[in-house]
């Protein structure tokens, strides 16, 4: 089997620092017609749950604990039975979300996650938060940024827990 690379947006909220956004988020689902990840469950686990369909989830994967990135990952890993992984760095975070469910796995620089031929190498990238990663796979030409990037250049750094004021 061919590695490809699926594409979702599903539709929620941003919450952080007392405001709240309206937001689309993107969630990547990695792998084969047999076993996949998914990348920042965002808002919606029966949309995701529905585009993984009968493969085998091995893992759902937080580029960063802001809770548009997560807030559908203990859904998803209760409905899948799929572990959750998160960089440790992110927990403060990620408690203000899901205060009583601890993320399965941690992340670290340099670590690789296989899946359907596809090697993800998580290269930790705080700044728009503490424990943002990105996942590198050489072989499909592909860097799955997160929030690390955003068009037209970095995430947003200016809110509690990034690392620089915003200019």
């Amino acid at each position: 089997m061919t590695v490809r690379i699926e594409h979702l947006v599903t539709s929620g909220t941003f919450s952080l620092d007392g405001g709240t956004w309206d937001v689309e988020n993107n969630v990547w689902i990695v792998g084969d017609d047999h076993e996949v990840v998914v990348i920042d469950a965002a808002h919606d686990a029966d949309a995701i749950a529905e585009a993984v369909g009968d493969r085998r989830l091995t893992a759902i994967i937080c580029t960063h604990a802001h809770n548009d990135h997560i807030d559908a990952a203990p859904a998803l890993a209760e409905r899948t039975g799929a572990p959750i992984w998160l960089h440790p760095d992110d927990m403060p975070l990620w408690k203000q979300t899901h205060p009583d469910r601890q993320p399965d796995h941690w992340l670290a620089d340099g670590q690789v996650i296989e899946t359907a031929g596809a090697d993800l190498t998580v290269l930790h990238t705080p700044g728009h938060a503490p424990g943002a990663v990105c996942l590198y796979d050489p072989g499909l030409g592909t860097v799955f940024t997160g929030d690390t990037l955003f068009a037209g250049g970095p995430g947003a750094t200016g809110r509690s827990y990034s690392d620089f004021p915003t200019i």
